[in-house]
């Protein structure tokens, strides 16, 4: 039964790599603005539950329903059109453009979904502001700090106003102060843009950021509250 509001929902999802299981029935569901925390040990499946989500791997078997559209039901197109649009992604490392300047690559986007340059960059430096890198819009990634270039990551997740974030260990890569301030940025940029944010991590001090707690075992979600 898919739960009332919800606007990301996933069914019984299974997925196998070979003969290792990586997600045996899992199900998982969030709604509009809500940010929720997956957790578990490595190779849990949380970042296999968090491919699935976005469109990016298929699962074996199981359901993924956006808007209350399945993914599997959409063309590769669409899945493309619809991470470019409605989906925002921040990952460990970030994954900047390095031949881009911080400005362009948040930008990226906008410009792939047909949006001017001068729109597009515009855009782009308010959310640099607001993710206080604003004066890192002309270095390239390589010429600003981890934790400036994390932040960079997060202004290009917002950018294009997703109705989802997917973010994956966004403070792996960066020291406690760092981190710290990247999810608050992260957390508080969501909420006051209503963005779900669906957050892979492994520290308690990073999920602590979220509205509900969900961990990954044995291929599995379950409640953190019984996860006992």
């Amino acid at each position: 039964m898919t739960p009332a509001g919800s606007l990301l929902v996933a069914q019984n999802l299974r997925k196998t790599y070979g003969s290792t299981p990586a997600l045996d029935g899992a199900s998982f569901s969030v709604h509009p603005g809500e940010i929720v925390a997956v957790m578990g040990p490595s190779g849990s499946g949380k970042s296999t539950l968090l491919h699935c989500l976005a469109g990016i791997v298929t699962p074996d078997a199981g359901t993924v329903s956006y808007g209350g559209r399945e993914l599997s039901s959409m063309s590769d197109a669409e899945r493309s059109a619809l991470r470019r649009s409605d989906f925002g992604f921040v990952f460990q490392f970030g994954q900047l453009v390095p031949e881009l300047t911080c400005v362009e690559n948040v930008a990226l986007p906008l410009r792939l979904d047909g949006v001017r340059r001068k729109e597009a960059e515009r855009t782009a430096l308010e959310w640099m502001e607001r993710l206080e890198v604003g004066s890192s819009a002309g270095r390239r990634p390589g010429e600003v700090s981890g934790g400036q270039g994390q932040r960079v990551a997060v202004a290009r997740a917002l950018a294009a106003s997703p109705k989802v974030i997917f973010a994956d260990e966004p403070t792996g890569a960066l020291d406690s102060l760092n981190g710290e301030r990247v999810m608050e940025l992260l957390t508080e940029s969501a909420r006051t843009a209503g963005t779900a944010v669906v957050l892979v991590t492994h520290e308690a001090r990073v999920a602590a950021y979220s509205d509900r707690d969900i961990v990954v075992r044995d291929g599995r979600c379950l409640d953190a509250e019984y996860a006992v």
